[in-house]
């Protein structure tokens, strides 16, 4: 349930409001981050009103997840204690969600909970490979630490993101807007081309023919005319669960630039994941299963999957590697090299984060110019929609005056 919280200073008169996702008013005062010369007043949101604030509101996502464990590592590294640490967290989350995570952490921690038991109840918020490190840490009295490299590794992740989003963003105009005037053109145009067709009885193609059918459609039911625009939103909205599907995972690596672009974003998610894992002391086996289940594309949980059933039966990663390099596409071979050198030298830990590392430089880079390499497919997809439109409308005006010549000699 949502609290909103107007926060008072009582030197100033100031006031701000802010959300904390939470379910008692208690939490949400934790979660407010209200300061000793502050008072609060809590209001219940629900219903439809509590439906917007979600849709409008920021969600939360790798950026607190960053900020969170960054500025824990931070305290716990001067001795401050957990609940402290973690309220001193507060008021740097952008999101209710966080907010209210937070005071619930705080709430378990004070009735005698470990951090990470707290954590489990959060399953969307903390995976298995953030808990798995955290865990790690408490064992080794290295929970400072930890907490600072996965902040580091969160805050890479969103850079990466936010780079990617933004050079998305031009195809995603240009597509809507495409669709936008195909509707427009429904509406208005198509209808006033379909009378003047009709009148010289003249044959039309495939491609005007749908143009006309569509547009009887919107203009029998307008409402249609919304259901891209909503179909699109939900595609939007629910691309990590579309993006998912392994039939879809297996389809955008074939993809031209954007191929790319997935599989090195997956290698450096599970490269850095096992790198930490490793570092951590979490034994082999069990850093490799917990990477297996963090990947997010199936690809790469399957060869961390296999990865870990060699070594099980007793062969060595390099020879794991070489096995199952075939997973890891071009970069199967180099990376078995390094693996090898690892094996070699003792240096296993180092080798797997300079593997991530590598991953990382090289997806930043390709984040930096993505505008550039969709450009061309952005203006594929420009030319072919604009191509039919001419062909649609255009073709047939074209052919009038042949059956107008055919219907004088008659």
């Amino acid at each position: 349930m949502l609290k909103k919280v107007k926060v008072t200073n009582v030197n100033t008169g100031r006031a701000i409001v802010t959300l904390v996702d939470t379910d008692t008013h208690e939490k949400a005062l934790i979660g407010c981050g209200m300061a000793q010369n502050e008072v609060a007043d809590i209001q219940d949101i629900t219903g439809v009103d509590e439906s917007i604030h979600r849709m409008t509101t920021t969600q939360g996502g790798v950026d607190d997840r960053a900020q969170l464990f960054s500025g824990l590592g931070r305290c716990l590294e001067r001795n401050i204690s957990m609940t402290k640490s973690l309220a001193l967290q507060v008021n740097r989350m952008k999101s209710a969600r966080y907010k209210g995570i937070i005071a619930e952490l705080i709430t378990a921690i004070s009735s005698g909970e470990k951090i990470s038991d707290a954590m489990l109840k959060f399953p969307d918020v903390f995976p298995d490979d953030v808990l798995s490190l955290v865990i790690a840490g408490e064992e080794s009295g290295q929970l400072a630490r930890v907490c600072k490299r996965i902040g580091s590794a969160q805050k890479k992740s969103s850079k990466i993101i936010k780079k990617l989003k933004s050079g998305l963003i031009y195809p995603a105009v240009v597509i809507v807007m495409g669709v936008g005037v195909v509707i427009a053109m429904s509406f208005s145009l198509v209808p006033a081309m379909s009378n003047l067709f009709k009148q010289f009885g003249a044959d039309l193609p495939l491609g005007t023919r749908s143009l006309i059918w569509l547009s009887n459609l919107l203009l029998k039911q307008p409402w249609l005319a919304a259901a891209p625009f909503i179909g699109l939103y939900f595609f939007f909205k629910n691309f990590g669960a579309i993006t998912a599907i392994p039939w879809v995972q297996n389809l955008i690596l074939k993809l031209p630039i954007v191929g790319g672009l997935v599989r090195k974003s997956a290698a450096a998610v599970s490269f850095r994941t096992l790198a930490m894992l490793v570092e951590s002391n979490v034994r082999l086996t069990a850093a490799l299963e917990i990477t297996s289940r963090a990947s997010w594309h199936r690809w790469y949980r399957e060869f961390f999957a296999r990865l870990k059933d060699h070594i099980a039966i007793g062969r060595t990663m390099h020879e794991g590697f070489l096995i199952e390099s075939h997973w890891l596409g071009p970069d199967g071979r180099n990376i078995c090299g390094m693996i090898e050198l690892a094996s070699e030298t003792g240096t296993g830990t180092e080798l797997l984060a300079e593997i991530a590392d590598d991953y990382e430089e090289e997806l930043e880079n390709l984040a930096q110019q993505i505008d550039k390499l969709i450009e061309p497919l952005t203006m594929i997809i420009l030319g072919v929609l604009v191509g039919f439109l001419i062909y649609a409308i255009y073709g047939p005006i074209f052919s009038l005056g042949d059956v107008i010549l055919g219907k004088k000699k008659a």
